[in-house]
């Protein structure tokens, strides 16, 4: 059993199906769905970089009805981030991530991927200071 407190306004993504609290709402969810609060969805026009196209990617694998679809992006997008990563720690995560998918753990992987977001954001920091 999961409760979920959303905030008025708050969006919630269940099975694909978009939904909006209104007013203060609690939510308590009694079996297994693909389940994604507002600050976890991220719209197709963020997805600006590597990390975040794998992000969607892996979120559209999560809460779509055929994952299968999106296995191509997620890999591809994989491919492109790992030599991109600035140190071990952030070549881990991608193994790290890799894992979950290939397991079916999209939620978990979703997770990790704010933190491949992390790293690659502070990869390309200094660069971006720079311009």
């Amino acid at each position: 059993m999961l409760r979920i407190s959303l905030r008025d306004g708050e969006a919630l993504v269940v099975n694909g199906a978009m939904l909006r609290a209104k007013g203060r709402t609690e939510l308590v969810i009694e079996n297994k769905v693909a389940l994604l609060r507002g600050r976890e969805i991220m719209a197709p026009e963020e997805a600006t970089t590597t990390a975040r196209r794998l992000y969607y990617a892996t979120m559209m694998a999560y809460l779509g009805d055929e994952p299968e679809a999106h296995k191509n992006q997620v890999i591809d997008e994989l491919t492109l981030l790992i030599p991109a990563m600035p140190n071990d720690e952030g070549r881990a995560a991608c193994v790290r991530f890799a894992r979950q998918v290939a397991e079916g753990s999209y939620y978990r992987g979703l997770t990790t991927c704010r933190t491949l977001i992390e790293f690659e954001d502070a990869a390309t920091a200094p660069a971006n200071e720079a311009a």
